[in-house]
């Protein structure tokens, strides 16, 4: 069995309910909306979220219609970030083809995010539960937090790992910690059991982001974006964070400034991108992807050895592993 058919056995049916319950709810009389619409379905992602949502809920109980509102809302809260995102980072390319704001504009972009955020939280509220309304309202805030913080990093010439992980907390490892939590409060989960659902969830998003950074520095076109993006964008990750704090040379300092301040060339971000090559910034920021890994792994170890737990294991293999 392939790590994709692991991690969806326990949940095949209930994902296929999933599916029809999202797609009913993207469906618009506005001729403009359900040509963007129609456009970001073309690369629908792997639902790794809602998958993650369906898993939790079966670890402590049965998928029932508030899991799946609630995993409609939160696939529906990431997508209208993703849009917003590619319109705060100028950013022309989504998942291997052109972003919203490239096609269209970027008017219809934060038009198109607004409504897809209006009707997750028409979703959220389906789901009756007053526990999952308010993860879901406050993940909004996070989400929005995080990218502002982000914004005010660029600013910040400090090189700082602490900053960095606060600011991955809020844009990528809340979400998966809400998704977990979510899941687990849907079918009644104890406090105490969601409060570790939704651990391990940010465990897993925290991965998930590092993964994503080292992908920067990689020259594979399986990624969907191109090498050294997060650079021309401004941001510095923790491959290149770790090596500028442990190495301490000028002339890398000097390049990592530009790219804060937006004035270094690409030259200059090949030259910087090599550096941390050079002085183990990959190693490390895959040895604490891996630490992370580790913490996650500890939480399901008490659990019964269940087709949910190794899936749920499989889902963490797949996040660290993979290769885009």
């Amino acid at each position: 069995m392939d790590n994709s058919s692991l991690i969806k056995s326990p949940i095949s049916e209930e994902l296929e309910d999933f599916k029809k319950l999202f797609e009913s709810t993207l469906s618009s009389s506005n001729l403009l909306l359900n040509s963007v619409i129609a456009h970001i379905r073309q690369k629908n992602g792997k639902m790794m979220r809602p998958i993650l949502v369906l898993l939790a809920a079966k670890l402590f109980g049965k998928v029932c219609p508030a899991t799946l509102h609630a995993a409609v809302a939160l696939e529906l809260l990431h997508n209208a970030s993703l849009v917003h995102d590619d319109v705060v980072d100028e950013s022309t390319e989504r998942r291997g083809q052109l972003s919203v704001n490239a096609i269209f504009n970027n008017k219809v972009a934060v038009l198109a995010g607004d409504y897809l955020l209006a009707t997750a939280l028409v979703q959220v509220g389906m789901t009756r539960n007053h526990d999952i309304i308010d993860i879901v309202s406050c993940l909004g805030q996070d989400l929005a937090d995080g990218e502002l913080l982000q914004l005010s990093n660029v600013s910040n010439l400090h090189f700082s790992e602490e900053v960095y992980f606060d600011v991955i907390r809020k844009k990528t490892a809340v979400l998966f910690a809400a998704c977990m939590k979510a899941g687990a409060l849907s079918v009644g989960a104890s406090d105490e059991m969601a409060e570790s659902a939704r651990l391990f969830g940010e465990y897993i998003g925290l991965c998930f982001q590092i993964k994503d950074d080292i992908f920067d520095y990689s020259e594979s076109k399986e990624i969907g974006k191109p090498t050294g993006n997060d650079m021309v964008e401004g941001k510095l990750t923790l491959p290149v964070l770790h090596v500028l704090n442990t190495v301490k040379d000028k002339t890398a300092e000097e390049i990592a400034v530009k790219i804060k301040n937006g004035e270094a060339t690409p030259s200059e971000i090949a030259h910087l991108i090599e550096f941390t090559k050079q002085h183990g910034g990959i190693e490390y920021a895959s040895q604490v992807m891996h630490d992370y890994k580790r913490k996650a792994l500890s939480l399901l170890a008490s659990l019964p050895d269940t087709e949910v737990k190794a899936a749920l294991t499989g889902y963490l293999d797949y996040v660290v592993e993979r290769e885009k």
